[in-house]
């Protein structure tokens, strides 16, 4: 193997390295954007919630100075979304039922079989 094939390869070496960095500093530019874009969600978010338990104090204040039942009420409400999610799709179903993938927890399962 003469020193023309050698340079061959290590060019090619070189060009392959100077892809692959090219690469990482694309992803990496990503991964910052994705990082923004969550942070900036979770911020929304917290803000959001912390609106929604202002305005529940609000509304209980107001329902127990009218003579609202806040519980009965909160018991009768149907939320608006809730149809199109069936009781077993969601989270707190199968954490109450077994693990997530369906399978009984080790409690249940002891209770079924006695």
């Amino acid at each position: 193997m003469g020193f023309g094939d050698t340079a061959k390869k290590l060019q090619q070496l070189a060009e392959t390295a100077e892809q692959m960095y090219s690469r990482v500093n694309a992803l990496r530019k990503e991964v910052d954007s994705t990082k923004t874009t969550v942070e900036d969600t979770g911020n929304r978010v917290q803000s959001l919630e912390d609106e929604i338990a202002e305005q529940r104090v609000i509304l209980e204040a107001i329902g127990e100075e009218v003579g609202v039942d806040i519980d009965a009420a909160v018991e009768a409400a149907d939320p608006p979304g809730d149809d199109d999610v069936a009781p077993e799709d969601t989270p707190e179903s199968a954490t109450d039922e077994g693990n997530a993938e369906g399978q009984p927890s080790d409690d249940s399962a002891a209770t079924a079989s006695e």
